[in-house]
């Protein structure tokens, strides 16, 4: 997702710099900005080149890379203390005129705005995987989200090309509490034997246009985040967001979907 955005970014004209855990995380990523940029280049999404797109990239493993930013966009897994360091340890790097934003899916953003030492200055940039495919984004207004960041977050996200729907804070805000509703239920069905997953995202999709099934989609956002989101839902929200046992059951035998080659479906890419 952190490449997905850095290549957003990147396309739009922006100079990006993305940290990493370690070298061979920051190698990885690079490697997968730079396919990414190459297949725009390909669909004709932009007429600069790779060597121009690449040269405004700069990959690292310290937030000391962050100092001359405007914007950072956090996007480290869906984990509220993990989130709360990398968030603290961001802000420590940037000008007091920064901004700092947080992709999370599902968890507080007010929450996370509590630690930050300039809370006015935050907010929720919540991208849709796959960013370069999506044209949402959906951003997340903290009590403490100044308007300027308010106004600022709607023309970053219309400057990439994207469409932006302001929500307020709250579980799962629209789109995740929605969509995780659909595809949960959709594993329950499953579960209990109504249909195939196949024809279940096929009544999804020729039924109600969705462009794919909740299902498909639950293995390209990943089983595992699916599951932390459902348990934060309903932590939150209630039992109606409990996740079922078939979703469990998968994620303990590694079946996360597309980047374990099993979920739902069968990916052989």
């Amino acid at each position: 997702m952190g490449a997905g955005v850095a290549h957003a970014f990147c396309v739009a004209g922006a100079a990006v710099v993305v940290v990493e855990r370690d070298d061979d995380a920051a190698e990885a990523a690079r490697g997968r900005i730079t396919a990414a940029l190459d297949r725009s280049i390909a669909k004709g999404s932009t007429h600069e080149t790779l060597e121009a797109l690449t040269g405004r990239v700069t990959v690292a493993t310290d937030y000391a890379a962050f100092k001359p930013c405007g914007l950072v966009v956090e996007a480290v897994p869906e984990d509220l203390a993990l989130k709360t360091a990398a968030l603290r340890g961001v802000e420590e790097q940037l000008d007091g005129d920064a901004w700092l934003a947080t992709n999370t899916s599902s968890l507080s953003v007010g929450e996370l705005a509590g630690v930050l030492q300039r809370p006015d200055r935050f907010c929720g940039l919540h991208f849709f995987n796959p960013v370069p495919a999506s044209t949402l984004i959906e951003v997340v207004l903290a009590p403490s989200t100044s308007e300027e960041l308010a106004g600022k977050a709607r023309g970053w996200a219309e400057a990439l090309g994207k469409t932006p729907v302001v929500v307020n804070d709250a579980p799962g805000f629209a789109s995740s509490r929605l969509g995780v509703a659909i595809a949960l239920e959709a594993m329950r069905m499953v579960e209990e034997g109504v249909a195939s997953p196949e024809d279940i995202d096929t009544a999804m999709v020729l039924g109600y246009k969705h462009p794919v099934g909740p299902l498909r989609t639950t293995d390209i956002v990943g089983l595992d985040v699916r599951l932390g989101i459902a348990e934060y839902l309903a932590s939150t929200l209630g039992e109606r967001f409990a996740p079922p046992q078939i979703l469990r059951d998968k994620v303990a035998r590694g079946e996360l979907g597309r980047k374990s080659g099993q979920g739902f479906f069968s990916w052989d890419e």
